[in-house]
């Protein structure tokens, strides 16, 4: 299903969604299309299936506004949406000549992003997680104050970023920005990951936390999965799902690796976690196929465990 098609099937919006659309977002953006008639759910048997936007990078358009019509298309009610979209969204590559990044975020409206954060609200999908590009040793502290900023103005409940490599220092840098803007920020890990990986961040902070990544996990040879939630599950703020095979394998089709996908999602289901299960793909697409078609096929995969 292309995306003029999804368009005609209905609309949703308002005029209120098109005139902050007329003021803050492009003439050709999501704001002036048309919406499904059908809000989109993916909460299944109690458990949130969300996606990261990073899932659709292989597709030809992506901005914030891309992103909604591809989770719309996806029937999926919830995502984490990076920075990457939303910055395009909000005007950054239009910044003035000789403006850098940096300075772009410490001085751009917050209205942008409030006014991405309402077209994804009206369309029916919830931004739980925002996963900004700043969060780097080399950036400036107005930058990561921007990125919480953007975040509550997005309707984020956390932030989620890259572990830092080996740098005690900068975990307890953004740890103290969470804590002032008291908004949790989870820390994802590859296959780096141990069970004691995000002890130091969290004892530097209650707001510092973990974006576990269960397929990275097993691919780090850790056979604990499931304890490990159990265990930390009050301190995850949300979850990538995918499936690899151990001894860093390579990613696979949900269902052909050594991930526990299953026992984990029904551990969500039968403890009402909270948090979302976030797919995120990163198998290599069939050439005859698209990003949004296979993560239809990741949610389908969850969805069946979750309904059973």
């Amino acid at each position: 299903m292309n995306i003029n098609n999804l368009s005609r099937r209905g609309f949703i919006g308002s005029s209120t969604i098109a005139a902050a659309g007329a003021l803050i977002l492009p003439k050709t953006s999501f704001a002036n299309s048309f919406f499904k008639a059908d809000k989109p759910n993916s909460v299944v048997g109690g458990v949130l299936i969300g996606v990261t936007t990073y899932s659709y990078g292989h597709m030809k358009n992506v901005t914030a506004e891309d992103m909604l019509q591809y989770c719309l298309q996806d029937n999926i009610s919830g995502v984490e949406l990076r920075g990457d979209a939303a910055e395009l969204t909000a005007g950054a590559s239009k910044r003035p000549a000789g403006q850098s990044l940096a300075d772009w975020r410490a001085n751009v409206s917050m209205d942008a992003f409030k006014a991405i954060g309402k077209m994804y609200k009206d369309a029916g999908v919830t931004i739980y997680a925002y996963k900004p590009v700043v969060f780097g040793a080399k950036n400036t502290d107005a930058e990561i104050e921007y990125a919480f900023n953007a975040a509550k103005a997005l309707g984020a409940n956390h932030c989620n970023c890259e572990m830092p490599e080996h740098d005690d220092a900068q975990t307890k840098r953004i740890g103290d920005f969470a804590t002032k803007h008291k908004m949790r920020v989870g820390y994802h890990a590859h296959t780096q990951a141990t069970p004691t990986l995000w002890d130091t961040a969290m004892a530097q902070s209650e707001y510092n936390s973990i974006n576990l990544d269960i397929g990275h996990y097993i691919a780090g040879n850790n056979t604990n999965t499931v304890e490990f939630i159990e265990k930390n599950h009050a301190r995850i703020t949300s979850m990538h799902i995918k499936d690899r095979k151990v001894n860093n394998g390579p990613n696979t089709v949900w269902g052909e690796g050594d991930t526990p996908i299953k026992d984990v999602l029904l551990l969500m289901k039968k403890n009402k976690y909270k948090f979302a299960a976030t797919i995120e793909l990163e198998y290599k697409v069939p050439a005859d196929s698209t990003d949004v078609k296979e993560v239809a096929k990741c949610r389908d995969y969850a969805a069946a465990i979750l309904s059973a």
